[in-house]
């Protein structure tokens, strides 16, 4: 594919991850939201629950939400076409979930700098996990996922992950003009 095609095609969905992200926000949760596609369909989508209230949910991830739905839609299908989008970096927990789900590309906007899992070295890593092709791209749309994130940090009202080095460092990068 048209690398330049492709930029285009991930900037789409992504922007699809972000208003999932928004009603996330608007809803009270953790502002996270995931498509995922096959070719120029959109699959699944799900968005960050869990989180309102100190519920302490920590399995209702907006990539876990997701592939629920994908599950249901595609029991079957070869999924070595899909891509995920997600407007933060998956943690362990969905990064080896999308492993196990066969999808061999991840798109994400922002960084996890406490939690992300697509950086971890695999290579130490049983097979299951260690051999599976991936191709990962991060920063599609990060501004504008940064940008929730801070809303979401900045509100005294959300206590999920408050003062936490997420939180800190959220709360110190700059947006551009």
């Amino acid at each position: 594919m048209n690398p330049e095609k492709e930029s285009v095609k991930d900037a789409a969905f992504m922007a699809d991850a972000l208003d999932l992200a928004r009603t996330a926000l608007a809803e009270g949760e953790f502002p996270v939201g995931c498509v995922i596609a096959d070719g120029d369909n959109v699959v699944a989508r799900g968005h960050r629950t869990g989180t309102t209230a100190g519920s302490g949910n920590e399995i209702d991830h907006a990539e876990i939400n997701a592939l629920r739905h994908l599950s249901g839609d595609m029991p079957d299908g070869d999924r070595s076409t899909l891509t995920l989008y997600c407007t933060m970096e998956p943690c362990l927990m969905c990064f080896s979930a999308i492993v196990l789900s066969g999808i061999v590309r991840i798109v994400y906007a922002y960084e996890d700098v406490m939690g992300g899992g697509t950086g971890c070295d695999r290579s130490k890593l049983p097979p299951l996990y260690r051999d599976a092709q991936l191709t990962v791209i991060s920063g599609v749309l990060r501004e504008n996922s940064l940008a929730l994130f801070r809303q979401f940090f900045a509100d005294s009202g959300n206590p999920y992950w408050a003062d936490s080095l997420l939180s800190r460092y959220t709360l110190n990068q700059p947006l551009s003009p």
